[in-house]
């Protein structure tokens, strides 16, 4: 048996006492020792995580949520740009610490990341244009040559590739796409969640809100972090638990007309 060197042997636990240590450093104390937490959002979702395009101005719940954080943590916050489609891997990359942009809890992401309790819950609903004759109501849309828009990467893509029997689903690769399609005629409705719905009914004057007569398909939207660091997890649960508390989260939600959907 060769022997090692003790220089090399030295260098080989000092090494591994390195990567121990590293491994044992939770982001918690990452984030504290660098004073600032990267948050992901999508700088499109109407009044949770909105970059005005004339202003670049960030507003919407869950940038005030994430200041909240950052102002408890005693630190500076850093917005990271990513998108539905982007999540997982911004996160499972570290691209970001959390992302917080209202994300739906699905199996597919739940797969990959680990959430916090929920801090909203919304149904779904569709978007078609005043003009389309084929959508009167909610039970129009799972019909033969019904065309169903959704954007990729959304949980509207996964939920209604489950949900329809009948309708077309036209996958599209950003929000604006399908409503483009939407309003060109070229497709009959578009899904979307309460936040979204509200902002884009008091912006677009061509179209018109499908409502579901009962519950559809309601999804609990959380914080999404990395898994396999139960020390950040868990702060971020006791900040959640805070602001339900505290009432942050609920004046928040009044400012943005989100309050029906704070989940309890």
């Amino acid at each position: 048996m060769r022997r090692v060197p003790l220089i090399a042997l030295c260098l080989l636990l000092l090494g591994a006492s390195v990567l121990a240590q590293d491994r044992a450093v939770s982001r918690l104390e990452r984030v504290q020792m660098a004073k600032l937490v990267r948050v992901c959002i999508w700088p499109d979702y109407y009044n949770i995580t909105y970059r005005n395009p004339k202003t670049q101005t960030l507003t919407g719940l869950d940038i005030d949520m994430a200041q909240a954080l950052g102002k408890d943590l005693g630190v500076a916050v850093e917005f990271v740009d990513s998108s539905f489609a982007k999540l997982i891997e911004d996160v499972t990359q570290e691209r970001c610490d959390v992302a917080m942009f209202g994300v739906g809890i699905t199996p597919q992401r739940a797969e990959k990341l680990r959430f916090t309790q929920a801090h909203l819950a919304s149904d779904i609903y569709a978007v078609t244009s005043k003009t389309n004759r084929r959508i009167k109501g909610w039970e129009d849309i799972d019909k033969p040559g019904s065309v169903v828009a959704v954007a990729r990467g959304t949980l509207h893509e996964s939920v209604m590739k489950g949900k329809l029997k009948a309708a077309q689903l036209l996958v599209l690769d950003t929000p604006f796409a399908r409503e483009q399609e939407v309003q060109s005629g070229r497709a009959d409705v578009f899904m979307t969640d309460y936040p979204y719905s509200q902002r884009f009914m008091a912006n677009a004057d061509w179209a018109r809100l499908v409502s579901p007569p009962g519950t559809y398909h309601m999804t609990n939207y959380a914080y999404a972090v990395k898994p396999g660091d139960d020390a950040w997890h868990a702060r971020l649960e006791q900040f959640v638990s805070a602001i339900k508390r505290d009432g942050r989260l609920m004046t928040a939600a009044k400012n943005y007309k989100l309050d029906p959907i704070v989940a309890p």
